[in-house]
């Protein structure tokens, strides 16, 4: 994956976390590892929002 693949699809997560579109994140994941860092934030960001079921779906993504 290029870095500007993996930058436009952070942005994607984050928009979809913020919409509250747990498909979305479901499908921009696929079955790729998120970095511990990233995939803190991004549990923060789901919370933060009120998306528990988004932020349940990024705790049980893998992270490198």
């Amino acid at each position: 994956m290029t870095s500007d693949h993996s930058i436009a699809n952070m942005e994607g997560l984050q928009a979809a976390i913020t919409n509250g579109e747990t498909q979305r994140v479901k499908e921009l994941l696929g079955d790729q590892a998120l970095d511990k860092l990233q995939k803190k934030y991004l549990i923060e960001l789901a919370e933060l929002n009120g998306s528990h079921e988004i932020a349940d779906v990024l705790k049980n993504t893998p992270a490198h």
